[in-house]
């Protein structure tokens, strides 16, 4: 059955500013960086101690997602913590981190606009 999410879409209109993003602003590493038909290619990232990936690709016709909320959220030990060396690196955040009743959480930007949830209990 099911052991595990294998990856999870970030859409981008730069996949070469993406990758500089996410590998040296967000610490993840390229696992797969190769040709996909013309003029596209095909980047899965690996995220530190997880199974998970993130793939930078755009499927042909949902160009519009560029920009959008990524429905999905990053998982870290403090959101606080991280927030701050984040912004030490150049990453835009949307505010400071917020506590609620489940967690601390902090919404950051990419490169492309793309809006992504980091929280921790």
């Amino acid at each position: 059955m099911i052991t595990h999410l294998k990856f999870a879409s970030v859409p981008t209109k730069d996949q070469d500013g993406a990758i500089a993003f996410w590998t040296q602003k967000m610490g993840f590493r390229v696992l797969t960086d190769q040709p996909m038909g013309p003029g596209k290619r095909w980047v899965e990232l690996g995220i530190p101690g997880a199974q998970t990936r993130i793939v930078l690709f755009t499927p042909e016709g949902q160009e519009d997602r560029v920009g959008t909320f990524f429905n999905g959220s990053f998982s870290c030990a403090d959101a606080e913590h991280a927030y701050t060396q984040l912004s030490a690196r150049g990453v835009a955040f949307e505010g400071p981190p917020q506590k609620q009743p489940w967690g601390t959480f902090v919404t950051f930007k990419d490169p492309d606009g793309n809006s992504f949830v980091l929280s921790s209990e």
